[in-house]
Parts: structure tokens; sequence; C-alpha cells
């Protein structure tokens, strides 16, 4: 048998997730994109960057928090010295990356694999294969790229 106060629990829950809920259903259409689908938009790099770096906004608003992105560029290319405010995490889709953290001894990243890229983590990177590079990656923060003097 309910009582009163088991009622009232059961209403006041309901209250407080209630918005919730709806925030939850409230995200858009799921979507699917590739490095070929006409919708990409490339635009450019930040100027330090090599000039046939290019990126593609998937979703987000670059200027927010949890903005993901294509990052891509020809192959045998550097990116030099640079840091950014968020953490990276990143999916290389095609070709062959060398990436050097600050500390830490190079590791060459494979169509495939994940890498993680702490924030403020100095680093630089080459697209080592003959191949374009197409790197995914997922920022916490704001996107941002600041070149190491």
């Amino acid at each position: 048998m309910y009582t009163n106060s088991s009622i009232f629990v059961t209403v006041v829950l309901t209250l407080l997730l209630f918005p919730t809920l709806l925030i939850a259903q409230d995200q858009g259409d799921a979507f699917v994109r590739s490095i070929d689908a006409d919708k990409l938009e490339w635009g450019g790099c930040p100027e330090f960057m090599p000039k046939s770096c290019s990126i593609a906004v998937l979703q987000g608003d670059p200027a927010e928090p949890n903005a993901d992105i294509f990052f891509k560029m020809e192959g045998n290319t550097e990116v030099p010295n640079h840091w950014h405010h968020s953490a990276e995490r990143m999916v290389l889709v095609s070709g062959e990356m060398k990436v050097e953290y600050e500390g830490q001894k190079p590791e060459v990243i494979k169509t495939g694999s994940y890498a993680y890229g702490p924030p403020e983590k100095r680093h630089k990177a080459a697209c080592i294969s003959e191949e374009s590079c197409v790197l995914f990656i997922a920022f916490e923060e704001p996107i941002d790229a600041f070149a190491v003097e």
C-alpha cells in the first residue's frame, strides 16, 4: 500500500527529473559523416600551421565546449610545436602520423588508432605517409591552438 510520503517522493522525483529527460531527448537528430561527404565544409587552420592544413567541423560549435572536427593535412607535412586549452581525443582516419608530446618519446599513430592529448601539453606532429592524414578530434573545451615560440 502506498503512503502519502511515498507518493510525495515519487511526485517530487518525477518533477525534478522530467526537465532532464526533456533535455536528453532534445539533442537533435543522429547523423553520420565521412571524410569525403559533400556536406563537409573544409576551412583553414591557424596561421602557424601548414598551408595544406584544413579543418571540418563535424558537430558542435568550435567556440563552445564539446565540438568534434576532422583535421586534415597533406602527406609528408609537419605541424609545429603547439598546445591547446582542451584535452584532445583522437582517432586517425587516414594516413600515418608521428606525434611527439613534450617530455615523452615520439609515437607513430596508424589508421584506426586512438590517441589522447592532455590539455595544455605541448606537442608537434607530422603526417609521415604519402597520402593525406585525416584525424578525428573531439575537444572538451572550445577549440584553440597556440604556437610555441
